[in-house]
This record gives structure tokens, sequence and C-alpha cells, in this order.
């Protein structure tokens, strides 16, 4: 589509719009589609290119809110796990589950977060990925155990532990 035929368009609707979203980066465009797809009437305004923004250089996480729980913000969680819920539905082409290794240093570290996870677990239901689990408990099996569960991750980097 060429500018002028935008101009065209956009000069061409007779009422208002029901949502105006100001930047075409991954989020701007994220949530113009999504609105779309949700019935509204939805205007993107970009003053260059669609992806030229910030957004377009950010991480792209998904992350369903478990930060949130710390904080013990469990309504963000929920809303958060809900949002996920719906992104992988609307777009599973774009959401993916994702294994995150999360180091401990004190002894207390492990039960802490373990049971955080199983929480949040708990709180997910339908909208779960799965369930959390220890990988290793001794540095010395850390590369075989990576190599076992985590998929995304270059295991090469715990070689010698």
């Amino acid at each position: 589509m060429h500018r002028n035929e935008m101009y065209a368009r956009l000069r061409a609707r007779a009422g208002p719009w029901d949502i105006i979203v100001v930047g075409g980066g991954a989020t701007g465009i994220g949530v113009t589609i999504d609105a779309a797809s949700r019935g509204y009437g939805v205007l993107l305004l970009e003053q260059n290119d669609f992806g030229k923004g910030t957004s377009s250089r950010s991480t792209k996480l998904v992350h369903g809110g478990v930060r949130y729980l710390e904080q013990g913000n469990i309504s963000l969680v929920m809303e958060a796990l809900r949002e996920r819920g719906l992104l992988l539905g609307n777009a599973p082409h774009l959401v993916h589950d994702r294994a995150f290794v999360v180091p401990n240093y004190d002894w207390w570290e492990a039960p802490f977060y373990g049971l955080g996870l199983k929480v949040y677990n708990l709180l997910a239901g339908k909208y779960g990925f799965g369930s959390s689990r220890t990988i290793a408990l001794r540095c010395s099996t850390w590369s075989r155990a990576c190599d076992r569960s985590l998929s995304n991750v270059d295991c090469s980097i715990f070689a010698g532990l």
C-alpha cells in the first residue's frame, strides 16, 4: 500500500475511530492487530516505517507476570497470565514456551524460588505452560542437565563447571 492510498482511506472514513494507536513498532502493531481482531475500528499512526521504533528493538518476552508474584501483586499476575493466554490463543505462531535457569547462590534460594514457582504454576491454571522443575543440584551436573532440559540454551557455557 502506498502513502497516497493510505491517506485516501483515512479521509474516506465517515465516523470516529474506536482506538488510535500512536507508534507502529512491534507493540503498536500488536495492539492494533489485537484491537482490530476484536472488531474495533483502529487507526495506526507511524511517523516513519513500521517496526522502526524502540519497541522493535526490545525483548518480546511474554512473561505472564511471574515477576509480580514476588511483589505480592496477585491481581497483576492473574491479569498477565490471562493476557498471555489471549496472545497464545490469538497468535500461537508467536507465543512459545521458553526454558529459563534460575541460579541459586544461598541454601534458602532453591526452596524460596521453588515454592514461588509452584504457587505461580497453580495460579496459571489453564494458562500455564507446564510445571517448573529443578534441573541440577551440583555444578558438575549442569552441562548434562542443560542438554536434557533446555533446548534453547547453549549448554557449552557450563563446560568445566
